[in-house]
């Protein structure tokens, strides 16, 4: 990401500085990903449901989609993708037919140490430049403006 003063921000960011900072560096971080991601035949968004199989196999569509926080159809086309992909199977619970448990294939199972690998080296990319006291600073910093996002979005707007 580069130096953006406030000179160079669009005239329309200018009064929101640290946001445009957050959208920039969301966007660069998320690109970088998505190519490493792409070496290992993902698409964004399925390492999160990965990881998420790899600590606790077996969970249900509604508990993954609870776990990573993305809306019901991105889940669902996640999980069809990489059914058809031979990474996961889906079948109805014993106790509620219309309940689908997924679970880890062998060759979805093979990708936990690539994907692994591929964070630690997004983060040493991420934090080469950083002091750690700089990375907790802004582990900290994202945790609270995250928080505060979401804690505004459940408020009923202003109308």
């Amino acid at each position: 990401m580069s130096d953006t003063s406030a000179s160079e921000l669009p005239y329309a960011a200018r009064d929101g500085r640290l946001s445009y900072a957050i959208f920039q560096l969301a966007r660069a971080h998320r690109a970088h990903a998505a190519a490493m991601l792409r070496a290992l035949n993902l698409h964004p968004g399925q390492e999160l449901l990965l990881m998420q199989l790899f600590d606790r196999d077996g969970q249900t569509q509604g508990e993954l989609l609870e776990r990573v926080g993305l809306d019901h159809s991105t889940v669902s086309k996640s999980l069809r993708r990489m059914q058809e992909a031979g990474l996961l199977t889906r079948e109805p619970a014993p106790h509620d037919r219309r309940v689908m448990v997924v679970s880890l294939t062998d060759a979805g199972r093979a990708l936990q140490e690539p994907i692994a690998d591929m964070w630690r080296a997004l983060e040493q990319i991420s934090v080469r430049d950083l002091t750690p006291d700089q990375v907790d600073a802004f582990t900290e910093c994202a945790r609270t403006i995250e928080k505060s996002v979401r804690g505004h979005g459940r408020e009923t707007p202003a109308g």
